[in-house]
């Protein structure tokens, strides 16, 4: 009998330590709990794979995600809806990148603010983008050795012989 008592202490003890790391985790990333968030769009002209779900960030702080990726029929260009907390303030000449979290990482967007007095109401875009960078290709037109156009002939010298120049 007295060693069910210590099984079911160390139950006691293994469910506080799972309470303990619970309120930890939820204290840390806000408890799933959402201040609430206002939706804006950007137009990129290479997407670069980013996809819904990605992160949002403006210096380097996730500021949100990235709610959507479609395609404009009018221009072909990458239409991103980006879903952004409502604490953080826009000013409507901001300018929206999307940048590798490295060479094997994901993409992410960063939001550079810029300096106008107003700021970006929900459903607004963000005019100034800059699309993804192919890393790859750039790497392959560093490593591709570059061919040399030939050298044009020597054309002939204007000059004339010492010969026939008059003396003076």
């Amino acid at each position: 009998m007295r060693a069910h008592w210590g099984e079911t202490l160390m139950g006691f003890v293994v469910l506080a330590f799972a309470g303990v790391f619970l309120a930890y985790a939820l204290g840390v990333t806000g408890g799933g709990r959402s201040g609430g968030s206002y939706e804006i769009s950007a137009k990129f002209g290479e997407a670069g794979g980013i996809q819904a779900g990605a992160k949002v960030t403006v210096s380097g702080v996730k500021v949100g995600s990235v709610s959507s990726v479609v395609i404009d029929p009018k221009n072909y260009m990458a239409v991103v809806r980006l879903s952004v907390d409502n604490a953080v303030k826009l000013p409507s000449d901001s300018t929206a990148k999307i940048t590798s979290d490295g060479l094997l990482g994901g993409n992410h967007i960063t939001i550079a603010p810029g300096g106008a007095a107003d700021d970006l109401k929900p459903g607004g875009e963000i005019s100034n983008t800059q699309g993804a960078v192919d890393l790859f290709g750039l790497i392959g037109q560093v490593m591709r050795p570059k061919s040399e156009a030939p050298a044009a002939p020597a054309a002939p010298s204007a000059a004339k012989p010492a010969a026939d120049l008059p003396e003076m």
